[in-house]
């Protein structure tokens, strides 16, 4: 049980890491991530957009896992 909550909790941050980098990314260089809108790094350009649009959402999810493994582990 806890072995499937580690890698949950571990894939759980990769991903709201990858949402924040290419928001951030695509902040900087827009144009670096609009050209490729479709097929395997198409995958970034829908992160950005996750990032921008939901981004309260994204920085309260942020929060609570860096408290999660501050505190918890």
């Amino acid at each position: 049980m806890s072995t499937t909550f580690c890698i949950e909790n571990s894939l759980l941050t990769v991903i709201l890491l990858l949402i924040c980098t290419c928001a951030y990314i695509r902040s900087l260089v827009p144009s670096l991530l609009d050209k490729n809108k479709t097929g395997v790094l198409g995958i970034f350009w829908k992160c950005a957009r996750i990032g921008e649009r939901k981004s309260p959402y994204v920085a309260c999810c942020c929060v609570i896992m860096a408290f999660s493994i501050l505190f918890s582990q």
